[in-house]
């Protein structure tokens, strides 16, 4: 058995597990990183996961810090508005539409879109060129016991690591949340979402939109071109056994029923990938520490995909992680450390957690009244100038969002 000495292991080769790698291994920090599959890192490969991430203004700054964004820029596509839409019973005609200008308050974009596979292709380069960084695809964490000065993480393989500090970045069902005891408040809305990529004739000229209807949210978002034709990627949010039969519709009758659901928005939608399936659900940890231990990403939290704010709070969650390692190395991964990392975090997760739930469990009601209460809703948020521009800072992550 070979035992391992790190100053950190990331426990989840996902996106955020890669960011956290190269964030802390950029910082100086040296890392080990361990997932139990191997990345799939091509767009029509078995497994590769289709959905995309916008990366808000923030977001793209803890990217840079990494150094990373250099490798994700060129593929990346700007979001300079999000529109907000409800749409009638007949859904050919538009209730209400309402646009999200980042002019309104920044001189750059809300964010920049790419696709998760692409992530994981680019991610996984970076960390794997820098000396004190090690990746390991293949292996997973399986056991953890910490003492006060030390983390000590079994492997699948049978080795041993021996660390000062273990980040969890390892899924909603993290096995190292578990292994510390930790427990963790699940609402299930029985939904599923629908994740794939479609063409269109009608450029989308960099607007991210989503389209509210009973079951969820249709969310189109900008990629770039594919096969010569405009091409988005598209969340489809329905009712369980509704997103089952849609996914099993041949493929004409799939297109006819995306287009129609989506107002017409881009004109006529071709299906350009797989589709993947996913859970909705919210989940919250009771705590974000453990001995030696932070958990971030989805182990520390898990919303509907909503405004872009899953993944943006994961790397939220590294920058006060490595804020508060910068400020004191001598004290990675410490009972102070670790106290302070729960504190900064809490309150701004619960709240967000919260609030696209709130939103989510609106947006699956049907009826006349429940779709003009929303479209009332949607034309407050906009109507009123302070508003829309403290909304979109807020979405940007409050303090964190340059004022004009």
């Amino acid at each position: 058995m070979t035992e391992f000495t790190h100053d950190i292991l990331v426990a989840g080769g996902g996106i955020a597990g890669l960011t956290a790698a190269a964030a802390f291994g950029q910082a100086g920090f040296s890392v080990l990183c361990v997932d139990p599959a191997p990345p799939v890192t091509e767009r029509e490969a078995q497994g590769a996961d289709l959905r995309t991430t916008a990366f808000l203004q923030p977001a793209q700054a803890m990217l840079a810090r990494a150094g990373l964004w250099g490798r994700l820029a060129p593929h990346a596509m700007p979001l300079q508005t999000m529109r907000i839409m409800d749409i009638s019973g007949e859904m050919e005609k538009s209730r209400v539409r309402r646009d999200f200008d980042a002019a309104d308050i920044s001189d750059q974009p809300f964010g920049w879109n790419l696709p998760n596979w692409l992530l994981r292709r680019e991610m996984a380069a970076r960390v794997e060129e820098m000396p004190n960084v090690t990746f390991r695809p293949g292996v997973a964490a399986t056991g953890l016991f910490t003492r006060t000065g030390e983390a000590r993480v079994r492997l699948s393989d049978g080795d041993e690591a021996r660390v000062r500090l273990v980040i969890a970045a390892d899924g909603r069902n993290s096995p190292m949340r578990q292994a510390a005891g930790i427990g963790a408040r699940t609402l299930r809305f029985g939904q599923k979402a629908l994740a794939f990529a479609v063409t269109h004739p009608i450029p989308h000229e960099n607007v991210s939109t989503e389209i509210h209807l009973k079951g969820g949210p249709f969310t189109l978002v900008p990629l770039p071109d594919h096969a010569g034709k405009p091409s988005s990627a598209v969340v489809w949010m329905e009712e369980g056994r509704e997103a089952l039969r849609l996914r099993d519709l041949p493929t004409e009758a799939l297109e006819a029923t995306m287009s129609a659901r989506s107002a017409w928005l881009l004109g006529p939608l071709s299906l350009a990938s797989q589709i993947t399936l996913w859970p909705i659900i919210s989940r919250v940890a009771d705590r974000f520490a453990g001995e030696r231990l932070a958990l971030v990403a989805e182990a520390a939290h898990v919303v509907p995909p909503i405004g872009a704010q899953g993944l943006n709070m994961s790397l939220a969650d590294l920058a006060a992680l490595l804020e508060l390692a910068e400020a004191r190395p001598e004290g990675l991964g410490d009972p102070a450390m670790l106290a302070a990392y729960d504190r900064k975090r809490a309150l701004d997760v619960r709240m967000r957690v919260a609030g696209v739930s709130m939103l989510n469990g609106v947006s699956m009601l049907g009826g006349q009244p429940f779709g003009a209460l929303r479209a009332r809703g949607i034309e407050a948020l906009h109507g009123v100038a302070p508003v829309r521009r403290g909304l979109m800072r807020l979405g940007l992550g409050a303090g964190n969002a340059p004022r004009p």
